[in-house]
């Protein structure tokens, strides 16, 4: 649920307002009770990303990680014995 900053047109009170996303904007102020209050559009919430990122790999199945892992080693080539010819 978002917060809403609300501004009083009457006596100029600011306030927060933990409110779910469907619920109407309240009209009443609750510093002088007078119906004049309006919803103060801002920027909003940023996103904050901590910690080292996240990749479309991070969540791969087993299957595909074990995969990847055999084909990712070095392939054993066949040497034939060095011989006179």
């Amino acid at each position: 649920m978002p917060t809403y900053d609300y501004k009083c047109n009457a006596c100029e009170h600011e306030f927060e307002l933990f409110q779910h996303i469907t619920e109407n904007p309240i009209k009443k102020c609750p510093s002088c009770g007078k119906l004049k209050v309006q919803r103060i559009i801002g920027s909003g919430g940023g996103i904050i990303f901590k910690g080292s990122g996240f990749y479309q790999t991070d969540y791969r199945s087993e299957e595909y990680k074990s995969k990847a892992k055999k084909d990712a080693e070095p392939a054993k080539s066949v040497t034939k014995p060095a011989g006179k010819t």
